[in-house]
């Protein structure tokens, strides 16, 4: 299954980039959008949750670079400094700036995807509940993004097309809820996934806990036997 994920991630990364959605995010915010999401919420959890815990899982031989919450927090830059109003059209309009914006897009998604899922498994306590974290804020800045774009009663960036029988304004509004809904929904399902492994008792006790917990169970049944 988790091949099938990791080669199906790639195909839909093949098909976002070397389809239409790249030209016609020119002229759409709708499409840049859309192409947006597909990296950062679908192929980015994708490849994630095919290479956490696997030999080739980064997370397991630098645990301190994947730390959840501050990759959110960089995350979180990254998309709010690419949607400023320069780098925006800088992607938009040159090939050399859409290559960055999409790279940096891809590596921030997996950066948060594999700091919550990613390393050890069964996965600690503490790192499931620091990619609970991690996620939901994720999902509640996307959702911030989304609805600031989705509601702005004016453009925000320049761009004179929209998609086929929308204004632009509409197009940007169009954009945003693709956003807002897509983002924020499924990093927030992650999220959920985490909280519920935490309910359910499946992450397991770092182990220095595992240690301290073998070690006060021996003491204790030595105390036994020898009040015995």
């Amino acid at each position: 299954m988790r091949l099938l994920i990791w080669n199906l991630g790639w195909v839909i990364l093949t098909a976002a980039w070397m389809g239409p959605l790249p030209d016609m995010a020119r002229h759409s915010f709708a499409a840049h959008m859309t192409l947006h999401m597909l990296i950062v919420a679908i192929v980015a959890p994708m490849l994630s949750l095919a290479a956490a815990g696997r030999r080739y899982d980064p997370v397991r031989f630098c645990p301190a670079f994947f730390a959840p919450v501050p990759a959110s927090v960089g995350e979180l830059i990254i998309v709010w400094a690419w949607h400023g109003p320069g780098l925006h059209h800088w992607a938009r309009h040159e090939t050399v700036g859409f290559v960055v914006e999409q790279s940096m897009f891809l590596a921030a998604g997996v950066w948060v995807w594999l700091s919550a899922f990613g390393g050890g498994q069964p996965r600690t306590r503490q790192r499931s509940a620091a990619g609970v974290v991690g996620l939901l804020l994720t999902s509640m800045h996307m959702t911030l993004l989304g609805a600031l774009l989705s509601l702005s009663p004016r453009l925000l960036f320049h761009h004179p097309h929209g998609l086929s029988g929308l204004s632009p304004l509409e197009d940007q509004h169009l954009g945003g809820a693709v956003m807002l809904v897509v983002g924020g929904i499924v990093y927030l399902a992650g999220g959920l996934v985490l909280t519920g492994d935490l309910l359910r008792g499946r992450s397991a006790e770092p182990p220095s806990m595992q240690n301290d917990t073998a070690t006060r169970a021996s003491t204790l049944e030595a105390s036994v036997c020898k009040t015995s």
